[in-house]
């Protein structure tokens, strides 16, 4: 007999053999078990379904069919009890079909009676088993809970964040329609865009099944669109070509591959082509590996290299350094006979 004491259960043994089954009741009763008893499979199957029955001992041989036809009945019951097979066949094909039947154990009848002893140790272990089941469904199903309330709290954040960064960008919008000094004007322009780059990443995130990640050719399109509405609205008017593979990427790498993609767009429209000529702006971005993104932003302007004086602040291109850090990464510029091809490789 085992050590341990198992906690007190009921047991359903169901058997043609009543002197059996009332050796088996004693034997099991000893450990601390309720037992009841059913003579045939129907009626097993009938008192299996009326429920508070922690596991089943089933004989092989029934009066109405064999434990083997009722096996899956039992099975089939919602929150269905271990089945522990007895059999005194030596046919182990028959043990084998009750294992892939769905049986947690069996155990073999002999001349001598001492299976009585196995099939408490059977009911022991298969009980203990059943438990630590449970016990780990319960954990797995309130893991699930606590990261689906997680993931919705996260949406409802990214949802304000998205929300509190558009009205930003609209009080800069507005600053910027209320100065008259030219370069205040393009500075709040251009954060105008910075903010929105960012913005929009976090509206992708709470209309998305998955908060860790953007589809990054969804974003690109939303935000070279918005790129496009805000430097015309500034009497800059050329066209922005996207082509971006459909890519699944981390938000903070989103974030950094969008900010670059505006701080690149921006210095195009402002520096690629002559006040009196509209251009073309081209961004692609695609992979290169298995692991690895390329993104390419060009035009057919006046041209540069990287090399020499920046024109403006340089405030775009320090931040177009420190979100490429981010990314591992360094841009460099790729000459050509003419335009700028401004070029960023980096691991996903």
């Amino acid at each position: 007999m085992s050590d341990a004491s198992p906690a007190p259960g009921r047991i359903l043994y169901i058997d043609d053999d009543p002197g059996l089954g009332r050796l088996v009741e004693r034997a099991l009763q000893a450990r601390g078990y309720r037992v009841e008893l059913a003579g045939t499979g129907e009626d097993g199957l009938e008192r299996a379904r009326a429920g508070q029955i922690d596991l089943i001992a089933l004989d092989h041989h029934l009066p109405d069919q064999t434990g083997l036809d009722l096996l899956p009945a039992l099975r089939a019951l919602p929150d269905a009890p271990p089945v522990i097979y007895v059999t005194g066949s030596e046919d182990t094909r028959v043990a084998v079909a009750a294992l892939k039947a769905g049986a947690v154990d069996y155990v073999w009848k002999d001349l001598q009676g001492q299976f009585r002893e196995l099939l408490g140790e059977a009911v022991d272990t298969a009980l203990r088993q059943e438990t630590l089941r449970r016990d780990k469904e319960r954990a797995e199903a309130a893991v699930r809970e606590a990261r689906d309330r997680a993931e919705l709290l996260l949406r409802e954040v990214n949802h304000r964040v998205a929300n509190s960064l558009t009205l930003v960008a609209a009080l800069a919008r507005m600053q910027t329609n209320a100065v008259s000094d030219p370069a205040a004007k393009l500075a709040l322009e251009e954060m105008q865009a910075r903010i929105s780059a960012i913005a929009g990443i976090h509206r992708r995130l709470y209309t998305s099944q998955d908060v860790e990640a953007v589809e990054l050719d969804a974003y690109l399109a939303g935000l070279v669109e918005e790129l496009q509405v805000s430097m015309r609205a500034s009497g800059r008017d050329h066209a922005i070509h996207l082509e971006a593979e459909p890519i699944q990427l981390a938000t903070d790498k989103a974030v950094s591959l969008g900010v670059v993609v505006t701080e690149l767009v921006t210095n195009a429209y402002k520096y690629a082509y002559p006040a009196e000529i509209q251009g073309e702006i081209r961004v692609h971005v695609s992979r290169n590996g298995p692991d690895t993104l390329s993104l390419i932003v060009e035009d057919d302007g006046i041209g540069w290299t990287g090399e020499g004086e920046t024109r403006g602040t340089g405030l775009g291109s320090r931040i177009i350094r420190a979100m490429a850090s981010n990314l591992r990464s360094e841009l460099t510029y790729i000459p050509g006979p003419t335009g700028t091809r401004a070029a960023l490789s980096f691991q996903t």
